[in-house]
């Protein structure tokens, strides 16, 4: 007997070949909001949902015990194509209540009423106290080999291919904050190995505030807004945070990588990732070695100048959000290269006279050069914020064989925190359940019952010794895969609450911090302090601040005191001159162009011929163009158009890694004032060229961006005072030649010439 056609199920297959025929390579812009463009008309015809976008996927589809389990990701989506209660009743209705009569009132029986706002009020889990703001994506581990030495872990081994989801984060902000603000960068990393998950948490920054975890509620409680007024929101340019950390002078190494640009990333792809604390690994033989954890970013270590950063919160509070997900979408897919540095694991657990479980301190690359043993590359976005970047929980403790930790205070109380932490968040013991959280590997912990229990277990023996389950689960040995802590000697001790004298030092290292800078990143350090205690209230807290800097650096105390009007003490503590460790340094090296954004700028007079080849040159790079014009839509001859991806309304130099001027248009149809306040409406009339493009371009200039000009596109370039020997700036004759020089100023990030330090 023939089965009987659904229509449903044929309508949504024409969609979905709808889709697969919209997933087209030459789309390269990313941004789309959906897989396929929606018509003008509301759709009536029943289909099934779409599927994802091409860069899209969601957890790997794998059982609450970590089995997996074959199943398409889409049944773990909705299905069907009609409304339905949450027990898979369809409506016919979403749009009014059940009432006595369309004027009477709303009746208790409305079960769909009900149900749909009592899911809404509970759609928000508590947020993070800290990392509240995320981002995150999927990718792959592939292990270079070179860790076999130091650590048995299976996932390091050589061509083992690990699943990943990693996510970036703030830490001051809300959910709802702005992604460019000055403050600390959380990277996590989840491994799903074959021996369970390992979770690598660490920030963009090698040290902590702190040297114990019990002084982390002072330093957030800092941090955060004033309890009184709840602001400044997401900064910590205030008085409670400074308070703090010129009283705790242990926080003053990691104030100072702050105040430097690496507080202010160009993007999440562009910024290196630390596992801050000392960890030990143990190889094949039961050796054991200490060692810290790094992430180098294959693009570089990019920042944004503070300006940047200030438009960005306002123009686009989601910033490096974007810049992630429409890299992952575009093809330019991020990639790092985990590297560790060793130590010997001796009895002083030091190196070269640096503590190493103080997660204040750092050991100069230079003394102990990073080992890269393995490549991330992130190449899928989620298809769900709030199930996988939201929901996904991190624990230093979720270690596998051959990786284990060390005594660092710090450390050892992140081990209590994260699991009491996520117990609140996700609503009980289960959260390792939720998808995004499950190992891919078995799982028999006996564990029951308890909030949001997904698995169904089975036998009556949730013990051991036991005989009626069969004995089972049964214990693992060291050689059939057990996790086993390396056995380091404790020492013999008295209970006290203190920390080692090594723990003292708190200036060397922000000293040599400081002389590791060109006179480029010092000049931002001082504009940095200044800035963020100049927005402090108290001058006492002020003077202090001063006295700590003074411990660090004359020169950088002077500067500082002399932008708050206050004069600058002399040192309190003996200020050495290590050598300086040119790897903590940004500047003098060229990257990779891979994700960069170009913005082309041209009307319908400009040349177009040559905006199209530079266009197709740039993607054919790796990069990324946008084409700004006064309108949106396209320009040109209808037979042979250029789409536009940005207006003059809409367009902001933060966006744009560089421009490509290819005309000098005239003011557009909304280029008065009382349109956009980005307009001078004489300066409109003077100059016979769009102010808004004028204004794109000087603030490019301002912060040091690769700047291209060829054909009309000079006149902007001399409305504009630039001239064509400033550093940075290319003038052509054609449009190969002009992106041909921006590209070899773009490898260096920003012309640095033009920001000159004092003299």
């Amino acid at each position: 007997m023939s089965e009987k056609k659904n229509p449903v199920k044929a309508a949504a297959d024409k969609v979905v070949e709808k889709v697969q025929d919209a997933v087209d390579p030459g789309n390269e812009i990313p941004g789309a909001p959906g897989p396929v463009p929606p018509p003008v008309d509301e759709p009536t015809e029943p289909t099934g949902p779409l599927p994802p976008k091409p860069d899209q996927h969601g957890p790997e589809t794998v059982s609450p015990t970590g089995q997996p389990t074959g199943a398409e990701q889409a049944r773990m989506a909705q299905s069907g194509a009609y409304l339905t209660t949450a027990q898979g009743a369809r409506l016919y209705d979403t749009d009014h209540s059940l009432k006595a009569g369309a004027r009477g009132p709303v009746l208790l029986q409305d079960h769909h009423l009900r149900e749909k706002i009592t899911h809404f009020d509970h759609e928000r889990i508590p947020e993070r106290v800290v990392h509240a703001r995320g981002a995150a994506a999927h990718g792959v581990f592939q292990a270079y080999g070179t860790a076999a030495p130091v650590s048995k872990a299976a996932f390091l081994a050589k061509g083992v291919e690990t699943p990943v989801f990693v996510r970036f984060s703030t830490v001051l902000g809300s959910r709802g904050s702005a992604d460019t603000v000055r403050d600390t960068r959380g990277f996590a990393t989840k491994f799903y190995t074959e021996e369970g998950v390992f979770d690598l948490v660490g920030n963009n920054i090698p040290v902590f505030f702190i040297q114990d975890a019990i002084k982390f509620p002072d330093v957030i409680h800092a941090g955060k807004p004033h309890p009184d007024r709840e602001i400044p929101q997401a900064q910590s340019a205030h008085d409670t945070f400074w308070d703090f950390v010129t009283l705790h002078t242990e926080a003053t190494h990691h104030t100072l990588w702050n105040m430097s640009d690496r507080g202010i990333p160009r993007s999440y792809r562009m910024m290196e990732g630390f596992g801050v604390h000392t960890f030990r690994l143990v190889n094949a033989e039961g050796d054991s070695t200490l060692v810290k954890f790094h992430w180098k970013p294959k693009l570089g270590v990019h920042s944004l100048v503070w300006e940047e950063a200030q438009i960005a919160a306002g123009v686009d509070p989601d910033f490096h959000r974007r810049d992630l997900a429409d890299a992952i979408e575009a093809g330019a897919f991020p990639q790092w290269e985990l590297g560790i540095q060793t130590f010997p694991d001796t009895p002083e657990q030091n190196f070269a006279g640096i503590d190493l479980l103080d997660p204040t301190k750092i050991v100069p690359e230079e003394m102990a050069p990073v080992q890269p043993i393995g490549l991330l590359t992130l190449n899928a976005n989620p298809s769900n914020y709030f199930a996988e970047t939201e929901q996904v929980a991190f624990h230093l403790g979720h270690l596998v064989p051959g990786i284990d930790v060390t005594d660092d205070p710090l450390l050892q109380g992140r081990l209590f925190s994260y699991l009491d932490t996520q117990l609140t968040r996700l609503g009980g013991p289960n959260f390792g359940q939720l998808p995004i959280n499950r190992t891919h590997a078995p799982v028999n912990d006996m564990l029951r019952d308890g909030m949001h229990q997904t698995a169904v277990h089975r036998g009556v023996a949730p013990y051991r010794p036991n005989s009626l389950d069969g004995g089972c689960p049964f214990l693992a040995g060291e050689d059939t895969g057990a996790f086993v802590e390396v056995p380091a000697e404790v020492a013999a001790s008295v209970k006290e609450r203190k920390a080692p004298a090594s723990f003292d030092d708190h200036f060397s290292q922000p000293r040599l911090f400081w002389l590791s800078m060109t006179p480029t990143e010092r000049e931002h350090i001082i504009a940095a302090y200044t800035f963020e205690l100049g927005k402090c209230y108290e001058q006492a807290i002020k003077e202090r601040a001063l006295t700590v800097l003074a411990n660090i650096d004359s020169e950088l105390c002077a500067q500082v005191a002399a932008g708050l009007g206050l004069p600058a003490p002399a040192a309190g503590a003996r200020v050495t001159d290590p050598a300086p460790s040119p790897a903590l340094s940004q500047l003098g090296r060229a990257w990779p162009l891979d994700g960069r954004i170009v913005g082309i700028v041209a009307d319908a007079h400009a040349d177009l011929d040559g905006v199209r080849s530079v266009r197709q040159a740039v993607l054919d790079a790796g990069m990324v163009p946008l084409v700004i014009a006064p309108a949106g839509g396209t320009i040109g001859p209808d037979d042979d158009p250029v789409t536009v991806q940005r207006t003059f309304t809409t367009a902001r130099s933060i966006e744009f890694d560089a421009l490509l001027i290819a005309g000098a248009p005239a003011p557009g149809a909304d280029g008065y004032g009382a349109r956009d306040a980005k307009v001078d409406d004489g300066a409109a009339v003077a100059v016979g060229i769009d102010p808004r493009i004028l204004l794109l371009v000087a603030e490019a200039f301002r912060h040091g961006k690769a700047i291209g000009a060829w054909a009309a596109g000079l006149e902007i370039l001399e409305a504009a005072g630039i001239g064509s020997d400033v550093p940075g700036v290319v003038t052509a004759d054609d449009a190969a030649a002009a992106l041909d020089g921006l590209t070899d100023l773009l490898a260096h990030h920003r012309a640095w010439e033009r920001f000159t330090p004092a003299v």
